[in-house]
């Protein structure tokens, strides 16, 4: 796993503590520190000499690391990582960066898949349900119909092939299920989304609110833009912690793209609900926000791993992408 220890708010202190979380915490994971050596070093120390094989260092293009970090350090060092997913040195990209930056690495530096024009952060949050697929939470902020309409198919192809849902339910979120609600882009797109086929034999549900992505019970799968869904997933984020919500109990375990179960690797709902996936570029890229802990570091990591020993994102692809064998798949 390529880890961006330029990004977030804390970086590098709180990723090498994710990062030193993860190693211990799965003695079958390999990492690759990107960014200032001496942080690299700092999880090596920490390390007994017979992990220490499983680390390895690669310096950002940056010049000296100082605290006041600008933008163009976080995208050296995401862009560093992705492009050692895109040579082959490692099988996954996890930052805790500037999104932007990061989407427009992987983007240029993995490929679009075709169709897709914008890749979407999704997230996956906890309701009284089980889980609850939401996307875009931070990628697109002004999205046409047809983008929302390639995240409804990205969100159904997650639920299916990661969750194991047959026939997930598909909702756009909105002010209220009355038609007409909503801006001009929450009324249009209706019409589009009912027409869509949809991966996993799902099915567009119509208008959802607010509170049912708590309760779940409307959805598997709810599609937003990025303003909305960043601002929903922050707020839910504070209040399940400061409730002390727990990750419900079906996150346990997870659906193998070849239909068997997998409690696997210590992927869980838990470490979802701490991270966002980007779907819709050719390698896997998990993205934690600024504010993330050591833990939720190591919960990124622990995703990451998990898709990519479960081949998930290339299994989401092919539900996506034309069936032409000149057409690039996502890689792992």
């Amino acid at each position: 796993m390529a880890v961006d220890l330029l990004g977030g708010d804390q970086a590098p202190a709180v990723v090498v503590d994710g990062a030193l979380r993860a190693c211990q915490a799965d003695p079958t994971l390999q990492l690759l520190l990107v960014g200032p050596v001496e942080a690299a070093d700092a999880v090596l120390a920490a390390l007994g000499p017979g992990d220490r094989t499983r680390v390895r260092a690669v310096a950002a293009p940056t010049g000296p690391y100082v605290d006041e970090r600008d933008v163009s350090s976080v995208e050296s060092g995401v862009r560093t990582a992705v492009l050692a997913v895109a040579q082959g040195l490692a099988d996954a990209v996890l930052s805790a960066g500037n999104t932007g930056a990061t989407v427009t690495s992987a983007a240029l530096g993995l490929g679009r898949w075709p169709g897709v024009r914008r890749p979407a952060l999704t997230a996956v949050l906890p309701s009284a349900a089980g889980r609850l697929v939401l996307l875009d939470v931070g990628s697109s902020v002004d999205p046409d119909e047809a983008t929302l309409a390639m995240h409804a198919r990205l969100g159904a192809a997650y639920a299916s092939t990661v969750h194991g849902i047959a026939a997930p339910r598909v909702g756009l979120l909105t002010i209220g299920t009355e038609r007409g609600k909503g801006d001009r882009l929450r009324r249009a797109a209706p019409a589009v989304l009912a027409g869509l086929e949809l991966p996993g034999a799902g099915r567009y549900v119509g208008l959802v609110e607010g509170n049912d992505v708590v309760t779940g019970g409307a959805a598997d799968v709810i599609v937003t833009d990025g303003f909305t869904g960043n601002v929903l997933l922050k707020g839910l984020e504070t209040a399940y912690a400061l409730l002390g919500t727990p990750t419900p109990e079906p996150a346990r375990q997870d659906a193998r793209p070849d239909g068997r179960r997998d409690a696997g690797h210590g992927n869980g709902g838990a470490d979802e609900a701490r991270a966002a996936v980007l779907l819709g570029v050719g390698g896997t890229v998990v993205v934690c926000h600024g504010a993330a802990s050591g833990a939720d570091i190591a919960a990124g990591i622990g995703l990451a791993a998990s898709l990519h020993r479960r081949a998930a994102v290339p299994a989401i692809a092919d539900l996506i992408t034309d069936p032409d064998p000149q057409s690039p798949r996502g890689g792992s």
